[in-house]
C-alpha cells in the first residue's frame, strides 16, 4: 500500500467532470429551459496554475454547452471532451494522445456515470456531495461541494505534494 501524498507526486494529469464537480448539481434554467452553469473563479485559477506548472488538465463531460466549453478553453485546457456517453473510451483516447499512463491520472467525478473511469485511474477523487457509490471508490473526498471549490482543493493537494503550489515556493506564475 502506498502513501497518498507520494501518489500525488506521480500525477501528471487531472481530468474533471463538469456537472456536480466544476459546477453545482443544481442549475437555474434560462428562458429556453436550458440549464445555466456557474463557475467558481478559484477553481479556474487553480486550473490555470496547474497548466502553467506542467500538469495537464482535461474535461470529460456528458453535457454540451458552448459557454462552458469556451470558458475552459480560455483557461488553456487542450483536452475538452463534451457530449460523452462513454467516458472510459475517452480516457483511453486521452492516454493515447498524451502518453500519460492511467496510473498518472487523477479523475474527479461525482455520479455513477464517472464510476468506470474512476476505477481505472491512479487516484479517484470526488466533491463532498458526490453520490455514496462514488465516495466509496474515491481515494480523496474534498471538503468542498461541486462548484464550490472542490477542484481548487484537489489541484492544490497535487501541486503542494509536487512542490509546485506558489505559497510553498513563494513564486506565482501569471494565470492571465
Amino acid at each position: 500500500m502506498s502513501f497518498f501524498k507520494d501518489d500525488l507526486k506521480e500525477i501528471k494529469a487531472i481530468l474533471l467532470d463538469v456537472d456536480g464537480v466544476l459546477s453545482s448539481d443544481t442549475s437555474p434554467l434560462d428562458k429556453n429551459g436550458d440549464p445555466m452553469r456557474t463557475a467558481n473563479v478559484k477553481d479556474g485559477y487553480a486550473i490555470r496554475q496547474a497548466l502553467l506548472n506542467g500538469i495537464e488538465v482535461g474535461i470529460i463531460t456528458g453535457g454540451a454547452q458552448r459557454r462552458v466549453r469556451e470558458r475552459h478553453l480560455k483557461l488553456g485546457i487542450t483536452y475538452y471532451y463534451d457530449n460523452v456517453s462513454d467516458k472510459a473510451r475517452i480516457l483511453d483516447e486521452f492516454v493515447i494522445k498524451t502518453g500519460i499512463s492511467k496510473k498518472e491520472i487523477l479523475f474527479m467525478g461525482d455520479d455513477l456515470v464517472d464510476h468506470s473511469v474512476m476505477l481505472q485511474v491512479g487516484i479517484a477523487a470526488c466533491p463532498s456531495d458526490a453520490v455514496p457509490e462514488i465516495k466509496l471508490i474515491s481515494r480523496y473526498i474534498s471538503d468542498h461541494k461541486g462548484g464550490d471549490g472542490c477542484v481548487r482543493d484537489v489541484i492544490e493537494q497535487v501541486m503542494r505534494a509536487q512542490g509546485k503550489w506558489f505559497a510553498d515556493n513563494q513564486t506565482e506564475k501569471q494565470a492571465f
